[in-house]
């Protein structure tokens, strides 16, 4: 049913609980493969740069804000990868789905940025506009 799943996390909250969700189908299934994809914009970028200059720090602060959610996969034993992804959140998660041909993508109804959110309109509502997979938002 539900074979290659991509489950959107950014470390927030309703990440946290996309992911609970997202186990639950894979387990489903028995044989599926989670792709974790965390999307670093250019404002984050740059604060990054401005605030640790060792790369290294950088992508490891980036590991820790997503722990729970690995932690979660790991102890349910399930098959998945990660992907840092470039750019706009909405737009970069829509493109990766739709090249990569999943069965379900998961992500949670807010995100880490409640500002951009308020002004720009969520990323859960833009993925689930034009990702052709079947789009399950977890509040």
């Amino acid at each position: 049913m539900f074979k290659r799943i991509l489950l959107a996390s950014d470390g927030s909250d309703h990440s946290v609980r996309a992911a609970k969700k997202a186990v639950e189908l894979a387990k489903l299934t028995g044989d599926s493969e989670i792709t974790v994809v965390y999307v670093v914009d250019g404002q984050t970028s740059k604060e990054d740069v401005l605030h640790n200059t060792d790369r290294t720090v950088v992508e490891e602060k980036r590991k820790i804000r997503l722990q729970p959610v690995t932690n979660m996969l790991e102890e349910a034993s399930l098959n998945f990868r990660y992907e840092k992804l470039l750019g706009e959140p909405g737009p970069s998660i829509v493109d990766y789905a739709n090249k990569n041909q999943f069965d379900v993508v998961v992500l949670g109804s807010r995100g880490l940025n409640g500002l951009q959110e308020m002004v720009l309109g969520s990323v859960s509502h833009k993925v689930a506009k034009r990702v052709k997979a079947p789009v399950l938002i977890v509040k």
